[in-house]
């Protein structure tokens, strides 16, 4: 899939990446140079993070751009003759979001409005958002600003004539990248490494699971695949907290732990796709796709072999898709190689 995807996609392209010095826009970054891409343009506001990022990847394609997506002009100036862009800037952790909840709003929201208004100035071919689980029937003023961000880029058409501009908006919606900076399993790695009890909102708390190399897999397939205003979806497994606790028991010889309860904006469950979602949703391949009337393609089976309706109106949800096996659980944690 690799092969063909750099053949069809990335060679002599230039590429952007917003918010591209983070876990994923490092490992996308990595991917793509694999490939006869032109140029990598990465934006973020951390030139701590580029200089680091510069001196783990070296490659003569790659150049680093300081700025904000709250900044238009900046961004105008960054997507000269670019062809293929990458949104995963965002402000996401969910703790301070809350607490300020303008700022995800300004750069989440008003962000990818200029990320798309600069796209469209600039005729790029391509503009991809990275989205989460979060923005389904969000609980959190992230999972909010982050639906309002898909909402933005697959109804993008509507701001721009087709017959003079060519970019097509699309976005990717995926749960949890398995042990990412931030998430349960390397905070719960860390407190056993520091002989603490390891704390636990709800044992029976679940979360869909991609790994990175998954994850990139699916956003370039979407990459390649999209024809404009679709919200594609992995299908994956998921995995309950307790799991996790069991099997890190096993591997450390831990058994102390502490249930300290739900945190203001969590959810017991993760959506990928809610139940009214599901009336617009359609599977193919690995994936599922939500389509809405700027669709381009009228002959869908033409431009998508194999789709199909999907008939269960049910959610697609954390606590009823399949469940991740104990060995494929520790399998991913010790590829972490964080024991």
């Amino acid at each position: 899939m690799t092969n063909d995807l750099r053949t069809s996609i990335f060679t002599g392209k230039k590429v952007l990446i917003t918010g591209g010095t983070g876990s994923l826009g490092q490992a996308l970054t990595a991917r793509i140079l694999n490939s006869d891409v032109e140029q990598i343009r990465i934006l973020s506001r951390n030139e701590f993070k580029q200089v680091s990022m510069e001196s783990l990847i070296q490659d003569e394609r790659l150049r680093f751009l300081i700025g904000d997506v709250r900044d238009k002009e900046r961004l105008v100036r960054a997507l000269e003759d670019v062809d293929v862009v990458f949104h995963a800037a965002a402000l996401k952790h969910v703790p301070k979001v809350e607490y300020n909840p303008f700022e995800a709003i300004k750069t989440n929201v008003q962000g990818s409005q200029n990320v798309i208004d600069a796209c469209i100035e600039n005729d790029v071919e391509r503009a991809v958002c990275i989205g989460t689980d979060k923005a389904v029937s969000p609980l959190n003023i992230y999972g909010a600003t982050k639906l309002l961000m898909d909402k933005l880029f697959i109804t993008a058409r509507r701001y721009s004539n087709p017959e003079k501009h060519r970019t097509k908006f699309f976005a990717v919606r995926y749960g949890n990248v398995f042990g990412s900076s931030g998430s349960v399993i390397p905070k719960f790695i860390q407190q056993i490494n520091k002989n603490e009890k390891i704390t636990i909102t709800d044992p029976n708390m679940t979360r869909f699971s991609i790994t990175m190399n998954q994850a990139l897999d699916f956003i370039l397939k979407a990459t390649k695949n999209g024809h404009g205003a679709e919200i594609f979806i992995p299908k994956v497994k998921a995995y309950s907290l307790q799991q996790i606790i069991d099997i890190l028991s096993n591997l450390t010889n831990t058994k102390e732990h502490e249930v300290i309860g739900i945190r203001p904006g969590e959810k017991q469950h993760e959506s990928l796709i809610n139940s009214d979602e599901m009336r617009y949703a359609w599977s193919y391949e690995n994936m599922f796709m939500l389509l809405n009337e700027l669709h381009e393609s009228k002959n869908l089976e033409e431009v998508y072999p194999g789709i199909k309706k999907v008939e269960d109106l049910d959610a697609y949800s954390s606590d009823k898709t399949q469940s991740l096996s104990t060995e494929e659980i520790t399998g991913n944690i010790k590829d972490l190689q964080l024991l």
